[in-house]
């Protein structure tokens, strides 16, 4: 039978605390008032002195208020019931459906032994040219999308649950307007691929504390699916509400702040979770693409600049598109030589190119007369910008590639373009005429 405390020594917000012993660190606890009852978590313990997170919030708690700890830490269900499925971040139904009790499975635990792991070497093909060509993404990988306020990061993440050839997606959603919630739930269900898919939504009017659970249980449901075989991509979004929301309970608990008033333990909060994606040696995947918005477009606000000491690269997300310079996927290299031969080639040549139509710009802005290769590199900078960085364009790899070559084809001779004579003699558009 489980001790009942019944005295509380300070409320703070969703934060409470009171003396009690044999208490570990993340084990919940129920507790009860005179205005209803609400599950609690431990985050902090200093002696006999435990902080926990109220899941309902402070409101009406007094320090009468009974507390009982439960001698487990939070748990989630897991099993393939949950697909199509909609939940809270504490694991309740957020849907119509019913609740799920069985098969639970604790969240916040250790990364995967690196000996249980293995090379990166599978390719997660999205539709998306600016990703599959030119910054592929890989399996096991953990890639931030780094994005400003205002920028369709969560359209974007949609897209990428409806192609991206995984066999489960799980969506955490930290912080949402109700608007977005209910646009993602929608997209997928109307293009039939929520019955692949599990969410777990925490809105910007529900309690800080689901915030919080909202990673742990979204990569722990995948780890358990990864275990089963399951290739699974993990698509969070935002990692800057998450972190906002441990901002707000170490302020809460007083905690010496580090940077910008954020917890001194950001980078190892958030590597926690990133560390999850893996690839087993004999198992599933797990592929982490999390959205972090960098509050003024700034990349040395606390959140982004810790999230690039752990990830393998990210994706920059500016006026509507993935921006080619800046955007880098670390381990494409892993990948790209076996996709098709010409893959290495035409994403350096098309790249270089891009940069040399941005320079072209520049001298139009100025004034500067434009000569023939300037206005050859307008009209290819032009072709890129519509049928490759634009993120509505959904193509195969094999398919974006021949659209590569044709672009260049239409705007360049074989010569101008650097590409190695072999490439062009067996990629390059005959009918074109420019062989």
């Amino acid at each position: 039978m489980h001790k009942v405390y019944t005295k509380l020594d300070s409320i703070a917000g969703n934060v409470i605390s009171l003396e009690a012993e044999d208490v570990t660190y993340r084990e919940l606890a129920w507790v009860d008032s005179e205005n209803g009852s609400s599950l609690a978590q431990v985050i902090r313990i200093e002696g006999n002195r435990v902080f926990l997170q109220v899941f309902a919030g402070g409101r009406g708690i007094s320090t009468a208020a009974q507390v009982r700890f439960l001698g487990r830490v939070m748990q989630v269900p897991f099993s393939d019931a949950l697909l199509g499925r909609i939940f809270n971040g504490s694991g309740a139904p957020r849907d119509s459906g019913p609740e799920i009790k069985q098969d639970m499975i604790p969240i916040g635990g250790p990364s995967v032994n690196p000996a249980k792991r293995i090379i990166p070497r599978n390719m997660v093909r999205t539709g998306i040219p600016m990703i599959d060509v030119f910054n592929s993404l890989v399996e096991s990988q953990k890639l931030p999308i780094f994005s400003m306020a205002g920028e369709p990061y969560n359209p974007l993440l949609a897209r990428i649950a409806l192609q991206a050839e995984v066999d489960i997606i799980i969506l955490g959603g930290m912080g949402l307007k109700h608007d977005d919630y209910l646009t993602f739930r929608d997209t997928l269900e109307e293009q039939g691929a929520l019955s692949r898919t599990v969410m777990f939504i925490h809105t910007a009017a529900d309690p800080t504390v689901e915030c919080l659970l909202v990673p742990d249980v979204s990569l722990a449901v995948a780890e358990q699916f990864a275990l089963k075989g399951k290739r699974v991509l993990v698509l969070l979004t935002d990692m800057t509400n998450y972190a906002d929301a441990l901002k707000e309970i170490a302020i809460t608990m007083e905690q010496i702040p580090a940077t910008r008033g954020y917890p001194g333990d950001l980078y190892s909060q958030l590597a926690a979770r990133y560390e999850k994606a893996v690839d087993f040696d004999d198992a599933g995947s797990i592929t982490v693409l999390a959205v972090t918005t960098m509050p003024g477009d700034d990349v040395t606000h606390p959140v982004p600049d810790n999230t690039g000491y752990i990830t393998e690269g990210q994706f920059y997300l500016r006026n509507g598109r993935i921006e080619p310079f800046g955007s880098l996927s670390r381990l494409k290299q892993q990948v790209n030589d076996r996709t098709r031969e010409d893959h290495r080639a035409i994403s350096s040549v098309m790249i270089q190119l891009f940069a040399a139509y941005r320079e072209t710009l520049e001298k139009q802005s100025m004034g500067f007369r434009m000569s023939a290769w300037d206005r050859k590199l307008l009209k290819y900078g032009q072709r890129f910008e519509a049928e490759m960085m634009d993120l509505s364009v959904n193509i195969p790899l094999e398919k974006a590639l021949d659209l590569g070559w044709a672009i260049l084809a239409d705007c360049f001779d074989p010569a101008e373009t650097g590409a190695p004579t072999k490439l062009v003699d067996k990629f390059w558009p005959q009918q074109n005429g420019k062989d």
